[in-house]
């Protein structure tokens, strides 16, 4: 992988609601995000990132993650606590699309895309551990994470794959041949088949990433595939994983009660359809911290967080 080059912080917008867990732009340059407590927040005048305002869309009464929105108006959201839902955006209201799959409770969905057939696909991070004890399924590498498919009009999601390493972002490809796959635990990012005569096969995209890979988000069909990095590969944490399923549990037994902070080294990818690195962007000392999701918007890239109070606003890259 070529060598990064520097991620320019351009500034800083609080929100006044803790972990902008994922951020999306919409077609007039304002992002959408959703934070600890509930709410989905719409930034607008991001142009200007010292004169940006917030505003409150909903109220979801869990925890969202992931979010996409839909062409026709609505936002879909991947809730931590109540599953999969639909946000109205002019009135605010919640309606719960799915909340289980084969009669288990969908808890920790993380991330969802929709396809222009209607189909909506999402992920679930790990089906041992809840949000707050995250740090858990990463340090034991259960391999429980899922990919999932709600067909149009569906309310009965089907597993389309199973024993991922904390499943999390989604992008399709531009003609939406494949979907790109997150494996946060594993570094990497898998192509899963939607057509074609390697329909239902999964494969490697990119692999060896430099951090673990979190939220993607699709610039247009024309744009890459942009990653957020939430942290620097750990190589401890590496050689953890090889180690029998034991040590990892007592591992992770471990981790979950240990205060975590994370490091000051930040980045994001942009990736294109042939899984080739098209922008490096990294930081260290970075004051912003866990970078989880990044989109670009009013001519800039613009990084969510699970740790932060805020989003940051920094410098796009130019062409490649």
């Amino acid at each position: 992988m070529d060598r990064s080059s520097a991620l320019v912080p351009r500034g800083y917008v609080a929100i006044g609601g803790r972990g902008p867990e994922d951020v999306v732009a919409d077609g007039l340059g304002r992002v959408l995000t959703g934070v600890e407590d509930g709410r989905i927040l719409r930034i607008d005048g991001l142009s200007d990132p010292s004169a940006a305002r917030v505003e409150v869309l909903a109220q979801t009464g869990g925890r969202p993650l992931g979010l996409e929105l839909l062409p026709a108006g609505g936002l879909l959201v991947c809730d931590a606590e109540r599953g999969l839902l639909r946000v109205g955006l002019d009135d605010g209201d919640v309606r719960v699309l799915a909340d289980s799959v084969a009669g288990e409770p969908l808890r920790f969905c993380s991330n969802v895309v929709s396809l222009s057939d209607g189909s909506v696909y999402f992920t679930v991070s790990t089906r041992r551990y809840p949000l707050q004890q995250w740090i858990g399924d990463i340090v034991e590498h259960t391999g429980t994470g899922r990919l999932l498919r709600l067909a149009p009009g569906s309310d009965t999601p089907e597993v389309v794959l199973d024993g991922l390493q904390f499943a999390n972002g989604l992008a399709p490809s531009a003609d939406e041949s494949f979907l790109i796959v997150a494996e946060t635990g594993a570094c990497r990012l898998v192509r899963h088949w939607l057509t074609s005569p390697r329909a239902g096969r999964t494969e490697p995209f990119v692999e060896n990433l430099p951090g673990m890979p979190d939220n993607l988000w699709r610039a247009g069909k024309a744009g890459p595939v942009w990653v957020a990095l939430a942290g620097p590969r750990v190589p401890p944490l590496d050689l953890l994983h090889r180690a029998g399923p034991a040590v990892r549990a007592a591992a992770s037994s471990v981790a979950v009660r240990v205060p975590f902070r994370p490091t000051g080294t930040v980045g994001v990818l942009g990736v294109d359809d042939e899984g080739r690195v098209v922008h490096h962007l990294a930081r260290r000392r970075s004051g912003f911290r866990m970078v989880t999701a990044v989109c670009a918007a009013a001519g800039h890239l613009v990084l969510g967080s699970l740790w932060e109070h805020g989003v940051a606003v920094c410098a796009a890259p130019g062409p490649k």
